[in-house]
């Protein structure tokens, strides 16, 4: 049995671990750590009836017998606990942002120099299958060299995330730069395979904002009914599973909304291509889109993760080729987390290091830092090796 050992025991980490469980039975989780341990052992009894519970993670990782951790709590927290694991050399599968300060990462990235865990970052994108056919067809040579990228993250509307909820609070997540295009940024470097040297952006705050007070919950608006975004509106747009309870959202609409509502990123490479990418949070339904559009000589490779397509154009000749995928139903992540439970099992059993490393993850946290520094300075900002950060940078998170 493989003994895994929790930090943070949320909804996200429970997915996780059942998806462990579906791809490779025989891992447990034997040690937890999370305020709310013995309030949720009542509620998943059959998961944590043999678990240990810790009230501190030093205890857990001196004390316990364990052949792997996970770190699945609130974004703020991940880089201290990570140099806690990373310092006991155990394999560590660790949730995204990996930092959200400059001061983490240089902090995470001089822990991972001196540590010999292996680490699966939790980036689903570039593990999917319609990321992996990609990557074999630039491989390949079949669009020749990439020269051009356009990428495009229009998210849909699934949940209380970003601007009901806890996560409006950018102290706590870094902001929606580190939460959503540290994915895509991630994914564009794998597939293009070069060091990014420049990045800029912009970011807009058109929609999500207003006058509502502080603190305002949808329970207690009088504009509850006529709102698009009280849950009852979007119950309309998307069901709503569980039923939101308007005493737990937050106005979309008040002073203290916080979070861009959509961003504008390009990324130079070294070999002077330039990447383009865009993310907003207020498309609905159909209009969902996330995916890239990759540019050479000799052809065009576009994909969509919410159309489960890829198409190939054939320049040089005019063929076009469509290729559909079908990654089963109860797959998260467009097939994503399978695999990255696959290659944790796989670092936890000392076959090879996993394909989101965490050097990869460092990085893409940089350029979300550098491009919120850039909206914030209306400036370019280069890659530099974290070594030769600018001062001011990290005296500036």
């Amino acid at each position: 049995m493989i003994r895994l050992g929790v930090i943070g025991y949320g909804n996200r980490m429970r997915w996780v671990l059942d998806t462990i469980d579906r791809v490779g039975p025989g891992a447990s989780v034997t040690a937890l750590v999370d305020p709310q341990a013995e309030a949720l052992r009542p509620a998943y009894p059959d998961p944590l009836r043999s678990t240990a519970v810790f009230e501190h993670v030093d205890q857990m990782l001196d004390e316990a017998d364990l052949d792997g951790v996970l770190i699945g709590t609130r974004c703020s927290l991940h880089t201290p606990l990570a140099i806690k694991v990373l310092e006991r050399n155990l394999p560590l599968f660790l949730e995204k942002p990996v930092a959200t300060t400059w001061e983490q990462l240089a902090a995470l990235a001089a822990a991972a120099e001196r540590s010999r865990s292996p680490v699966v970052v939790s980036f689903p994108l570039r593990v999917s299958a319609i990321c992996e056919a990609a990557r074999a067809l630039v491989d390949a040579g079949v669009i020749g060299t990439i020269e051009h990228v356009q990428a495009v993250n229009n998210v849909p509307f699934y949940g209380s995330i970003y601007y009901h909820g806890w996560m409006r609070d950018e102290h706590e997540t870094g902001g929606l730069w580190l939460q959503k295009a540290t994915h895509d940024f991630d994914y564009l470097n794998s597939l293009v395979r070069q060091r990014p040297t420049r990045i800029c952006a912009m970011e807009s705050k058109t929609v999500f904002r207003g006058e509502m007070p502080t603190g305002l919950r949808c329970a207690e608006c009088e504009r509850l009914d006529a709102c698009p975004e009280s849950p009852g509106n979007l119950s309309y747009f998307q069901e709503l599973t569980p039923p939101v309870d308007p005493n737990a959202w937050l106005c979309s609409y008040a002073v203290d909304t916080g979070n861009h509502d959509s961003a504008s990123a390009i990324i130079q490479y070294a070999s002077g291509l330039h990447a383009v990418y865009s993310q907003n949070f207020y498309t609905r339904g159909g209009a969902a889109a996330r995916g890239a559009t990759l540019i050479g000589y000799r052809g065009t490779i576009k994909f969509d993760w919410y159309q489960d397509e890829l198409t190939v154009h054939h320049h040089l000749s005019g063929k076009t080729e469509r290729h559909r995928f079908d990654v089963g139903d109860g797959c998260d992540h467009h097939g994503g987390d399978e695999e990255l439970a696959r290659d944790f099992l796989g670092v936890i059993s000392g076959r090879g290091q996993g394909r989101a490393p965490l050097q990869a993850a460092i990085l893409s946290a940089q350029m979300c830092l550098l491009a919120r520094e850039s909206c914030h300075t209306h400036s370019f900002q280069d890659v530099h090796p974290l070594t030769e950060v600018s001062p001011h940078l990290v005296a500036s998170a």
